[in-house]
């Protein structure tokens, strides 16, 4: 199954149906494929399509994959902001850790690597899932589609699903794509070949949300209440991302009542008490929950809107690898320490919380705990090696802090000894929690006035600190600014935070504010600028809109 899921996945998101990427046209319709998956025979029949569906689900994974070089491919949403910075800058980071000359439409992360065509840049890849989103709502509507319901009503509630799994993963592209490089080009048909285009133009933000808006109401009305099943996903999400679009448009009444159809679901509650895998070991409600073992809805889970299943329980359809402890978990071994299950497993330490982000807890706020945070190390010889977190040291030597305090969301590693220093992490993750949609509903109220204690802002924020055993807030302390620290000291290296802050218009101010070398005051240099709001399109795109020239984004 897995190898079959994989054939479809790469047949889907080949780089010649993807809108913007170049390809030979006259060579591809001269293609006679002749595998029983491709498209014409794969899409007769709803376990077709569900075999599509695995595989574009497949896609928002590779978000937290190594798919250019040494580090999660989100990072370029965490790195040069208040919360994240480039521990070890690759090529591909230096840029956006300094906002420097290396910022600019060549870079390596917008269009992949040149020596290897398989590995493309983060612009190209959601527009490949875009196209593969396209073909399989198009697909869908052919009328000899056995949908293999027991009736009618089945069939269209079969047919309905899918369309909505491949609307959800499309506005899930846009919105990345929208909330980094502004307006951009819209493309809601299927690439046959006969359609291909190199005169594609930037649609306005507004016109993307509205498509956006769109596909989540669809997804919101046909995806199940509660799947319970990791490879199909529910209505919460699509109704998450409702809440942060509207808030984004400023529509916080909007907002608040698609925030509050999530949090007053009762399939979903936040983890307020020890449970799983390590219950009987030292630790803390909110940690429980990234333990490996306790992520699936099945092993306990009942914070986790959103799953990303890469262990081989309940047969779900293979293993994967994930970066995110080798992103963010530091190279320790450099400091003689031997990699162990204590440690969590082979860190490269490409990233790290920047030294700010460090000193927004409470002294007994559990998420700042010594079961959440890696403070110390010993070595082979002994010897306690104790981690640094202050300004001074971040970043410091330049090519990367072996020593830098981590945090152990990401811990894992096998149970056999020989393998503690595996590269890649193969744990089940949480990609969208519930928590995250509890401070979206603080936001919407917080913008209409709403700060109660009862049923305001500060209720919800206080939901989420009193499980960490944080003190409690009062109403006249709910500010944006509280709220976006209280994001972070939640959700540090899990969220987008570049989109959040970028979202509410607070993405300058607070990198320059907090982070001494993205602002340039480590390096005297100019640093972030207004500009740097919005990242440059792809050169590489715009070389292959050879019959619109297509503009770049002010600044580059």
């Amino acid at each position: 199954m897995k190898k079959y899921i994989h054939f479809i996945y790469l047949m889907l998101l080949l780089g010649c149906i993807a809108p913007l990427n170049s390809c030979d046209e006259e060579a591809f319709l001269k293609e006679n494929p002749k595998d029983d998956s491709f498209a014409e025979n794969l899409f007769t029949d709803y376990n077709g399509f569900l075999s599509a569906k695995y595989a574009l689900l497949n896609v928002p994974r590779q978000e937290r994959r190594e798919m250019i070089q040494s580090a999660e491919l989100g990072l370029i949403w965490k790195i040069g902001t208040d919360t994240g910075y480039a521990n070890t800058e690759l090529s591909w980071t230096r840029g956006l850790n300094r906002y420097n000359v290396d910022l600019n439409p060549t870079m390596q992360f917008l269009n992949g690597d040149v020596s290897n065509s398989a590995k493309q840049g983060i612009f190209l890849i959601l527009y490949s899932a875009i196209s593969a989103a396209n073909m399989i709502i198009h697909r869908a509507e052919e009328p000899e589609i056995n949908w293999m319901g027991t009736d009618a009503e089945g069939d269209e509630r079969n047919k309905n699903e899918i369309i909505a799994h491949a609307r959800l993963i499309r506005a899930w592209c846009y919105r990345h794509l929208s909330m980094t490089f502004g307006p951009v080009p819209l493309s809601t048909e299927e690439i046959d070949g006969t359609n291909y285009r190199d005169d594609w133009e930037r649609t306005p933000v507004a016109d993307i949300q509205a498509l956006m808006e769109s596909d989540l109401l669809f997804a919101e009305t046909w995806l199940p209440d509660n799947a319970n099943d990791v490879t199909r996903l529910s209505r919460v999400i699509a109704q998450h991302y409702l809440a942060e679009l509207y808030l984004w448009q400023n529509r916080p009444e909007d907002a608040e009542s698609k925030a509050r159809a999530v949090v007053d679901n009762p399939n979903f509650k936040l983890i307020t008490q020890r449970y799983g895998v390590q219950l009987s070991e030292p630790g803390c409600p909110y940690m429980d929950q990234f333990k490996n073992g306790n992520i699936l809805p099945s092993q306990g889970n009942s914070e986790g809107l959103w799953i990303f299943p890469n262990s081989e329980v309940d047969d779900l359809l293979g293993r994967y690898t994930n970066t995110m402890r080798r992103t963010w978990v530091s190279a320790y071994n450099a400091l003689n320490v031997a990699y162990s299950p204590e440690y969590g497993g082979r860190g490269l330490g490409r990233a790290g919380v920047t030294a700010w982000a460090f000193t927004i807890y409470e002294p007994q706020d559990d998420r700042y705990s010594n079961h959440a945070i890696r403070r110390k190390y010993v070595t082979t010889s002994g010897q306690t090696v104790v981690c640094d977190s202050t300004k001074d040291k971040m970043g410091q030597p330049i090519g990367g802090n072996n020593q830098w305090m981590s945090l152990r969301k990401w811990d894992w590693t096998f149970d056999n000894p020989e393998r503690y220093n595996e590269s890649y992490s193969y744990a089940d993750q949480t990609y969208l929690r519930l928590a995250d949609t509890y401070l979206l509903l603080a936001e919407a109220l917080f913008r209409q006035g709403k700060n109660s204690a009862a049923d305001g802002a500060a209720y919800y924020i206080n939901r989420i600190r009193t499980r960490s055993n944080a003190t409690p807030i009062a109403e006249a302390q709910v500010t944006l600014d509280f709220i976006l620290d209280e994001r972070a000291r939640e959700l540090l290296t899990e969220e987008c935070r570049r989109e959040t802050l970028y979202r509410t218009g607070t993405l300058v101010e607070r990198t320059r504010k907090y982070n001494h070398i993205a602002s340039g005051e480590r390096d005297g240099l100019e640093g972030m600028q207004d500009y740097h709001v919005l990242l440059p399109i792809p050169q590489k795109v715009i070389d292959a809109n050879v019959k619109r020239k297509m503009e770049n984004n002010y600044g580059y």
